[in-house]
């Protein structure tokens, strides 16, 4: 880090006039001068500065413009600078800094234990997984649940459906009991620790979304420095990103029900994912907002290609 950003940031007013505007192109400038990397909740430095600054007052996120005339105390531009400098520093993602992410519109708590939400499958959960669901869903999965972000949304789309949220990871599950009682949704919605199907046996769920472990050995060594804050056990999965979605292809047939469908997420390994198996039919969903790489199958396609995933 250069001089520069340490004395801009510690630097104080000293009784001046500054506003929470004034605070706000202070952080943008700031962020695109350092290079920090966005995409963990925000897409751009200004968006990212708003973030913070909203945590450290206390502010509604929907606050009314007119709070951008506000005069920021002393004390309040150093709690606003020092997260600033995190943030540049240390390369902590926003979302950490202040334990909290959006999904599909809800908040959830988030800590370095589980990765930041950030999937294209909330598109599909606000549209009901329409039309590719045939009926509403009496049981969800979300495999490789993390903070249950997914699954909890889910349980807010198909309000009368049960919810299981499933991890490898018992430090990701301890989150994600703490997001299920956060929204108040412990009758329909629990956890499970398992190793893909491993506690699940027996079990049939009419649909299983995962966002699991999907980035590649060469994209894992180049990713920003903000991704080394995730847990590399939520991203990681082998020479091509595809060691985990092998073993899901294999199984998830035993695990849906008849109708059922799976959705994963497998993001820039589509490509290997396909010239892995030519002669599977995935559907790849298109979508308004962010990356694409999610695929569905139905249980009658897992069935029928079973033979080339062993």
């Amino acid at each position: 880090m250069s001089k520069k950003y340490e004395v801009a940031l510690g630097a104080e007013k000293n009784g001046s006039r500054c506003t929470i505007h004034d605070m706000l192109k202070f952080g943008e400038s700031l962020f695109v001068e350092s290079g920090v990397y966005f995409g963990h909740g925000t897409v751009s430095a200004w968006d990212e500065a708003v973030c913070l600054l909203v945590f450290a007052l206390g502010l509604e996120s929907e606050a009314d413009e007119s709070v951008l005339d506000e005069n920021l105390t002393d004390i309040q531009q150093k709690e606003i600078k020092t997260l600033f400098n995190r943030r540049i520093q240390e390369r902590i993602p926003a979302p950490y800094l202040t334990g909290q992410a959006w999904f599909c519109g809800l908040p959830f708590i988030v800590d370095e234990r589980v990765i930041i939400p950030r999937s294209p499958i909330a598109q599909l959960i606000m549209t009901y997984f329409e039309p590719w669901l045939v009926e509403s869903p009496q049981r969800i999965l979300d495999l490789c649940a993390g903070g249950g972000c997914i699954g909890i949304s889910c349980a807010y789309g198909f309000d009368e459906a049960d919810v299981v949220l499933s991890d490898i990871s018992e430090d990701a599950l301890a989150v994600a009991d703490l997001n299920i009682g956060k929204h108040g949704l412990g009758q329909r919605v629990s956890s499970v620790h398992s190793d893909l199907f491993s506690a699940l046996l027996g079990q049939t769920f009419d649909l299983i979304v995962s966002n699991p472990p999907y980035v590649d050995a060469e994209d894992l060594a180049s990713m920003p420095d903000e991704f080394h804050h995730e847990p590399e056990l939520a991203l990681a999965s082998g020479a091509d990103g595809l060691d985990f979605t092998r073993r899901l292809l294999r199984e998830a047939s035993d695990y849906l029900s008849s109708e059922g469908i799976l959705v994963v997420e497998v993001g820039n390994s589509s490509v290997a994912l396909q010239d892995a198996f030519p002669l599977v039919p995935f559907l790849w969903f298109e979508f308004a907002e962010g990356d694409g790489g999610v695929f569905m199958l139905t249980r009658s396609q897992l069935d029928e290609h079973r033979e080339l995933f062993q």
